[in-house]
């Protein structure tokens, strides 16, 4: 009843203004009432078929009921009307990667990446496009359920949600000088709100684990590769033969994700760099780097903890992997950064 009333509302001289109708779509759609959103759209584009905003969100529900042909219709629309709106290139991209067609939805993808390089869904899509499998926290709580470690280590938590994969008895500590935690953290974790190399030069992290080495750790902060560098040494350091060190964003999306210029969105940074010097200095070491989107896991096991090379040569490092250009992966790039395969069944042969 509610719905005829809305409808006749719209096709009435009294009809609500457009952005009202799109505020109830857009709660219908939010409580998953698809078809009763694409009904009241159907209906505002009647009257009003210039509506791109009502195309984006009739596409959105007819791709979330599976009328996947009639999504791609209305989006192909919205695209022709309005070629440089972001999200209509977006909601296209996702429609065409649920048809399969996956270049149309890279092609898509890229177009929004290059008119709005702060809006990340298309960034988040296309990573998924290319790697498939699970999503890196998902690999993540795998790993940490497997290992079962009695300690662990992360640099840079920001809200805190992959340091909360940790849960007892396993004791944890996050290290972040800015943490910005969304929910309250279990009595098994201890964050210091300082840098990591601040917290290296000051801090016994044995001792903060009460003479216990690290058993894993994961490197997430600053997306310069010379900082990962010292967090890495600084925890091969206070681990064991055994123990694992995770590295986030090693297999970038494309040279201006790589960049070492902040972006309000995507960004991995040159963290790539540490893979390839730990692969050409450390061949004592296994490296890998798991095909997680977005950008990919660095997996480093077999470590030294007697080892100093990394941080006696460290200012000689940074300065030849700086001058490393990003062209260098162009050729054989899952080569040069040790990919693996995304599927839990291999990744657990590397931790056994």
């Amino acid at each position: 009843m509610l719905f005829k009333v809305i409808k006749n509302l719209v096709r009435s001289r009294n009809a609500p203004a457009d952005d009202d109708v799109l505020q109830i779509a857009r709660e219908l759609l939010d409580r998953a009432q698809h078809e009763d959103a694409i009904d009241i759209l159907t209906t505002l584009l009647e009257y009003k078929p210039g509506s791109v905003e009502g195309m984006i969100l009739c596409g959105v529900a007819k791709r979330e009921v599976g009328r996947l042909q009639e999504s791609r219709a209305d989006l192909a629309r919205v695209t022709a009307l309005a070629p440089n709106n972001p999200v209509g290139l977006y909601e296209m991209a996702a429609t065409a990667y649920a048809l399969g067609d996956k270049v149309n939805a890279v092609e898509h993808c890229e177009r929004a990446r290059r008119i709005a390089p702060g809006f990340n869904k298309p960034f988040a899509l296309q990573a998924k496009i290319r790697f498939g499998g699970e999503y890196y926290l998902d690999v993540l709580a795998r790993i940490i359920d497997h290992v079962k470690p009695r300690t662990y280590v992360e640099i840079g938590i920001f809200q805190g949600e992959s340091l909360r994969l940790a849960r007892p008895p396993t004791l944890a500590i996050g290290i972040d000088p800015e943490p910005r935690l969304t929910e309250p953290l279990g009595g098994n974790h201890k964050v210091f709100a300082e840098t990591s190399d601040a917290f290296f030069e000051n801090r016994d992290l044995r001792a903060e684990f009460g003479g216990l080495p690290v058993d894993l750790a994961f490197i997430d902060g600053m997306h310069h590769f010379e900082f990962a560098l010292r967090d890495f040494a600084n925890l091969e350091r206070n681990s064991t033969r055994d123990s694992t060190i995770l590295i986030h964003d090693c297999y970038p999306l494309d040279r201006e994700s790589a960049g070492r210029e902040p972006r309000p969105s995507s960004w991995s940074g040159d963290i790539w760099r540490l893979i390839v010097l730990l692969k050409k200095y450390r061949p004592d070491l296994s490296v890998h780097t798991i095909g997680t989107a977005p950008t990919g896991l660095g997996f480093v096991r077999n470590l030294d903890p007697g080892s100093r090379y990394l941080l006696e040569h460290h200012d000689r490092l940074r300065a030849e992997f700086l001058a490393l250009d990003y062209s260098y992966l162009d050729l054989d790039m899952a080569g040069k950064l040790g990919l693996f395969p995304n599927e839990w069944s291999r990744i657990r042969t590397l931790l056994n």
